[in-house]
């Protein structure tokens, strides 16, 4: 500038207007103010880039049990077999599954609790394989209760008695053995959340142009969840790390993967995709400390809420960047031909400075 105007105001004019603080405070203050507007909806974003991240988003995972459903499964029905009674099945299982952490363990001692069926005493030797089951022995006899294979696998089943029990529906359900003889078939009932199929086709409206539904329950039963709310990739009877593994082979397809989930079962995969979403109504634990989004209410609209607050404050952040830039460019054109002399260069910095950070601020408000 000196070499074309021999002025050396000039030089100092173009230096005082040429002011880099929009390039370093938009971005940051617009994600400050994104992470309190998402604090005042009670979702928790840990840090900026999680933010930034589902801005980007290509495909939306879901797990089943307690995302896309209710999450509070109860007992339907308990059909015993091999001259077990129903009591007796609930009783062992009940005392198996007292000292897990999973949903529908719970759901189990409850049932056990409300029959008035006497105090569970926690089965010695217990072992509990995520995703699939727990085991442990009861009164000297080994009880196995979970998933089809993993209960099964591991003692005499008669197919046609099986088939029998398990009926033509599609229901969720436990499987419980006794000394490696089936005692008993758990089905539940859970329902579907009212707002799944809303707040899919938002999703689809935003620009996600794949949703999958991932679970650990039987493949059958997922299929007719995902069905009923329009998602057509499905996968089930899966467990924690295979699910993690469709989360890892999606991001190396190149998408942006964001993953919802509620319980201990969905931590790995949560923690593998680009932007974990945990629905911690229930309680956290290490679901929670898996995910970079916590939402503390049982809602999944809340999850639509996260995407379009990031969004808006993406948006808002490349357009302070941009304006901040565009006004610099052109005070330090003008500093250039001499309309703007250095006092006023200064005067005239700060203002783009506020102006930028005024409107990186809109992101906190609603």
């Amino acid at each position: 500038a000196y070499f074309l105007t021999h002025d050396w105001l000039r030089v100092l004019a173009i230096l005082v207007v040429a002011t880099p603080c929009p390039l370093i405070l938009a971005a940051p203050v617009a994600i400050i103010g994104g992470i309190n507007r998402a604090a005042r909806r009670q979702i928790i974003v840990r840090h900026g880039a999680a933010l930034e991240r589902l801005a980007a988003v290509t495909v939306a995972v879901f797990d089943k049990t307690g995302t896309v459903t209710v999450g509070e499964p109860r007992v339907r029905e308990l059909r015993p077999a091999n001259g077990f009674e129903s009591s007796e099945v609930l009783r062992f299982a009940g005392a198996v599954e007292i000292g897990s952490s999973h949903l529908l363990a719970r759901v189990i001692v409850e049932s056990a609790e409300a029959l008035g069926l006497g105090a569970l005493l926690p089965a010695t030797a217990h072992f509990e394989s995520p995703g699939e089951g727990a085991m442990g022995t009861v009164a000297g006899r080994e009880v196995r209760v979970g998933s089809r294979h993993f209960v099964l696998s591991h003692g005499r089943v008669d197919e046609a008695q099986l088939a029998r029990l398990e009926g033509s529906g599609v229901g969720l359900r436990a499987y419980v053995s006794i000394d490696g003889e089936l005692a008993g078939v758990i089905e539940y009932v859970d329902e579907l959340r009212p707002d799944a199929a809303r707040v899919l086709a938002g999703m689809r409206a935003g620009g996600i142009g794949r949703i999958l539904l991932l679970s650990g329950d039987h493949a059958p039963n997922v299929r007719a969840v995902a069905a009923s709310i329009g998602i057509t990739e499905v996968a089930g009877d899966l467990l924690p790390a295979q699910k993690a593994a469709v989360v890892a082979r999606l991001h190396s397809d190149g998408e942006v993967v964001m993953m919802v989930g509620d319980g201990t079962n969905d931590a790995p995969a949560l923690s593998s995709a680009d932007v974990g979403i945990a629905l911690a109504g229930h309680g956290g634990g290490i679901t929670a400390e898996a995910a970079d989004v916590i939402i503390l209410v049982d809602s999944l609209d809340r999850v639509t809420d996260a995407l379009a607050i990031g969004h808006r404050t993406m948006h808002i952040a490349r357009q302070s960047i941009l304006a901040g830039l565009g006004l610099s460019g052109v005070a330090m054109i003008a500093a250039g031909f001499g309309y703007i002399p250095p006092a006023l260069g200064a005067l005239l910095q700060e203002g783009i400075d506020v102006a930028v950070i005024l409107n990186a601020v809109r992101a906190s408000r609603g």
